[in-house]
């Protein structure tokens, strides 16, 4: 990407308009709806990055039961894991990483004990918290969607993706307590020198607590 256009999109004024990156429903959660930088940190361009999680028809997630409050759980207990994440925008992809391993999830008790362990992750650099990734450069930034299972990556570095088309399935790799895909619009694909661009999807920005229902793959 050339600095002219690193520029440009540092100072746009409207935020990048996008597609949701899924069908059915999600759980919205770290919205910069709600505050900005969304996850309590600008580290990363993540000042306006969003997270979805998959739930069910009825807007769940998966059932709390007394071993959740005491031990993690198998990510294949989770509704939406290995649902299809799609691409957002029309665009070329600029980076992959699917080869992180899928942990448990962590919620009552094991998430206290796993956000210990956060600053180490954070430590260790941006890819160690996004887990398996694909950027895309598109025409108004590049994005990325994070959080993706192992060995799930359908894409390839060079590929143009439209609106749509599948990148990968949902996982639960890097910083992540239970499966979602997380994503932010950045001006640059080297996420170390990037800044955060924002964004809304299909023209508005959900909030926290929100289950979008995208009906549709593509939406350009």
């Amino acid at each position: 990407m050339s600095t002219s256009s690193a520029e440009r999109w540092r100072h746009m004024s409207t935020p990048v308009d996008l597609s949701y990156p899924f069908a059915g429903r999600w759980l919205v959660r770290n919205s910069p709806a709600n505050r900005i930088p969304s996850h309590g940190t600008r580290l990363f361009a993540t000042a306006y990055a969003i997270d979805f999680v998959p739930v069910t028809e009825v807007g769940r997630t998966a059932p709390i039961t007394l071993g959740s409050f005491v031990k993690p759980e198998p990510a294949e207990r989770f509704p939406g894991f290995g649902r299809p994440i799609l691409a957002p925008v029309h665009g070329v992809i600029v980076a992959t990483h699917d080869g992180e391993l899928d942990h448990h999830a962590h919620r009552g008790l094991p998430s206290i004990r796993y956000a210990l362990t956060q600053q180490r992750r954070a430590g260790a650099g941006w890819a160690a918290l996004a887990g398996n990734h694909v950027l895309i450069e598109g025409r108004d930034a590049v994005l990325a969607l994070c959080h993706l299972r192992q060995d799930s990556i359908m894409v390839r570095l060079g590929q143009e993706v439209q609106v749509g088309d599948e990148l990968g399935s949902c996982g639960n790799s890097g910083n992540s307590t239970e499966p979602h895909v997380h994503v932010q619009a950045l001006d640059n694909r080297d996420v170390d020198r990037a800044q955060a661009l924002p964004i809304t999807f299909n023209g508005s920005l959900p909030a926290n607590g929100d289950v979008v229902h995208a009906q549709t793959r593509a939406a350009e």
